[in-house]
């Protein structure tokens, strides 16, 4: 038995479920935004659910909570833009009619149909809409789970997905999840939603006792800003179509459950901490040295959550005092039994306090680690052996105004922007980056969920076009793994992957050459010159730009078929576009000598590329915050030297292809590569002109 998350592969959804969204309009009639989103199974599920405790909960909390854990349930509908609370008796009433409404659509009874909302509280639901979208939303029904994710949105600014497979029996166990939270976010839970879905098979109050328990261990750690909401949900359904053996109570089987709910759950709870409203940082507290975990779990949230500790860490001050403070005073309020004299306190992994008095540190140094995109904090009191962790975020400006303009009113809330929007001195800071890269030329690595993500999409084209009109001139070399894997499912064609790189055969190679280039590189130029850029679709067959040879199978590896490696790359036909203020954009299909195509890796092809036109910068966009240390920490800077010594250690699956490509470029010219989390908006220009930036740099 083993399982395995998303690691440069993509997952299929669970066998029989299939994932759709719709536009609704439940904020505004004709509003043309995703809002509804569906995951239905074929066939009958078990299914449980963990929600708010919230006296005042939603319409939806009543009913789920009211009949959770069970079996026999067919599909979750959920919209956004309404949470469908505190609306008096009429809430439960328009719940029903929601789902007796996607049920009819389904083919099934309202009873099998669970309901989700999220929204502004307190006005009525608009019912009529939604049933009138019903059919549509059913009709969308397919394997696109990052639709669903987006649909279930509010103030986030990342859609949040995750996948697990696990190995039961023989068969093949997955798993799929989308969740949505920002803002009010404390345990138990809030202002959060998550459903999962598994092929799993395994009775209800079983599942009932796995997902608590991953819960306890993951969205229970959270705190933004310590509000509760009416809405939190976490429903899981398992139908059983994976044919794995059913999991029962207590086996080795069950454990394996727990522990993949529980990896997912903290992957997506990790998500939604960081997307704190307005956060740019997210905060890591651990408490370790006490008497029992709830004592440690009381402390680590207290410390997160506290206002002074958050706004500090915003402003890049190590807050030590605070944190102390915070700690001390969560043991005096609540009379807990022990004496934190001894108490020793790490931020960055720098010792700043211990055995009663201040530690010298090399303040400068902490300064530096302090512009991370995830701060550390470990406090040991050294006086038992229980610990716990728990997860939030800075306190920002922009909390105050996206939490001041959303009401529990009738008006449409204004669409939440990135962080620094409208703040003069970071525009001013990011007039000398300009300067700096005016003229020069920088390679941008487009893939993961900045490509399937519709916002996301729009917000790199808006990207490059703002990177063209501030003097850089950009290329982009772009992937399309999920869109290759979903088309080849179509075709009955199973992905079999090797070390991070997709097996391509011969059939495969032709539906790699037609997705890449056929389809996602004229999307992209396409959106890019509809916003006023100015830019061209190359394939690295056109004008014999990538002239590559088949990858010769590494000892005891599999052969990957028609997968190349670069011989050489026409820099002249890059110069020749770049010159006259084109912007050109890559799909990485090799031209072989021998007149084959061949699978380039996105990732190789944009080192070789960076490397061969002089850029003097690579961007990865990637689906992680950027490279992280053993304990799953941001590691905002890094050398070129330590970057190779994690290779097959820390590093492994596809951030190991990507890290040998980093190096390669390196030591190709390249001044500095930055890898950085495409599912946030704008993240490359943040990156870039900003001295904070958002991602790993490697110098």
């Amino acid at each position: 038995m083993s399982s395995s998350g998303t690691g440069g592969k993509s997952f299929a959804p669970p066998i029989g479920f299939r994932f759709g969204a719709t536009a609704a309009g439940v904020k505004e009639a004709g509003g043309a935004r995703k809002d509804l989103a569906l995951v239905a199974s074929e066939v009958p599920c078990a299914a449980a659910g963990v929600f708010t405790v919230n006296r005042l909960c939603a319409a939806p909390v009543r009913y789920g909570a009211g009949r959770l854990p069970a079996d026999g349930i067919r599909a979750v509908v959920a919209n956004s833009g309404n949470a469908n609370a505190l609306t008096g008796p009429v809430g439960s009433a328009d719940e029903r009619a929601v789902a007796a409404a996607v049920a009819k659509a389904l083919g099934a009874s309202s009873e099998q149909v669970l309901t989700a909302s999220t929204g502004a509280i307190g006005i009525r639901l608009p019912v009529e809409r939604i049933v009138a979208a019903a059919p549509a939303l059913v009709a969308s029904l397919g394997d696109d789970v990052a639709a669903a994710a987006a649909a279930i949105r509010t103030t986030d600014l990342r859609t949040k997905l995750a996948f697990r497979q696990l190995e039961l029996g023989g068969k093949t166990v997955r798993f799929a999840a989308i969740a949505k939270g920002s803002g009010m976010i404390h345990p138990q839970m809030a202002t959060m939603l998550c459903f999962i879905a598994t092929d799993a098979r395994v009775a209800p109050d079983v599942l009932q006792r796995a997902l608590v328990g991953a819960v306890d261990e993951t969205f229970n750690t959270i705190t933004v800003d310590g509000d509760m909401s009416t809405n939190d949900s976490v429903i899981a359904l398992a139908n059983g179509a994976s044919g794995a053996p059913a999991v029962t109570a207590g086996s080795a089987e069950f454990t394996g459950l727990q522990r993949t709910l529980t990896e997912l759950c903290a992957e997506l709870a990790r998500a939604i901490a960081a997307d704190g409203e307005g956060a740019t940082k997210l905060l890591v507290v651990d408490v370790a040295g006490v008497p029992d975990r709830e004592m440690a779990r009381d402390l680590a949230r207290a410390v997160a959550g506290g206002s002074l500790v958050k706004s500090g860490i915003f402003g890049g001050d190590p807050s030590w005092g605070r944190i102390l403070a915070a700690l001390g005073a969560r043991i005096g309020a609540r009379a807990f039994a022990v004496d934190p004299a001894g108490v020793c306190l790490d931020v960055q992994g720098v010792r700043v306090y211990e055995q009663g008095g201040p530690v010298a540190f090399d303040k400068d140094e902490l300064s530096k680690k302090m512009q991370a995109a995830e701060i550390a904090v470990r406090l040991d009191l050294g006086v038992g052996a229980a610990s716990a962790r728990a997860l939030g975020c800075d306190l920002t400006f922009d909390y105050v105004k996206i939490n001041a303009e959303y009401y529990s009113g009738p008006a449409a809330q204004a669409p939440r922007q990135a962080v620094g929007a409208g703040n003069r001195p970071l525009i001013v800071e990011a007039l000398s980056y300009i300067r700096r890269f005016a003229g020069k030329r920088a390679v941008i690595k487009y893939g993961g969920a900045a490509m399937i993500d519709p916002a996301l999409k729009r917000s790199f084209a808006e990207e490059m076009v703002l990177l063209q009109s501030a003097g850089l001139r950009p290329v982009i070399v772009h992937g399309g793994g999920p869109e290759i894997t979903k088309t080849l499912e179509k075709m009955g064609r199973k992905s079999e992957f090797a070390d991070g790189q997709r097996i391509t055969g011969a059939e495969e190679v032709r539906v790699v050459e037609m997705v890449l280039t056929g389809r996602i590189n004229t999307e992209i130029v396409g959106l890019i010159n509809s916003l006023g850029g100015n830019a061209i679709g190359l394939s690295g067959k056109d004008g014999r730009l990538l002239v590559a040879h088949k990858l010769a199978p590494a000892p005891g590896k599999p052969d990957l078929g028609f997968v190349g490696e670069i011989d050489s790359v026409n820099s002249d036909l890059l110069d020749m576009f770049l010159e006259r203020g084109y912007l050109p954009v890559i799909s990485p299909v090799g031209f072989g000598t021998d007149g084959s195509s061949y699978n380039i890796n996105a990732d190789v092809a944009a080192g070789e590329i960076a490397s061969a036109c002089g850029a003097e910068r690579l961007i990865f966009l990637t689906d992680v915050a950027g490279i992280l240390d053993d304990e799953g920490r941001l590691i905002s800077q890094i050398k070129a030297g330590e970057l190779e010594a994690k290779l097959g250690k820390s590093i492994r699956g596809g951030m190991h292809v990507k890290a040998q490509a980093v190096l390669h470029a390196l030591a190709g010219g390249v001044r500095a590569v930055h890898i950085v989390d495409g599912r946030t908006p704008h993240s490359v220009v943040a990156e870039l002109f900003t001295d904070r930036g958002v991602g790993t740099l490697v110098t």
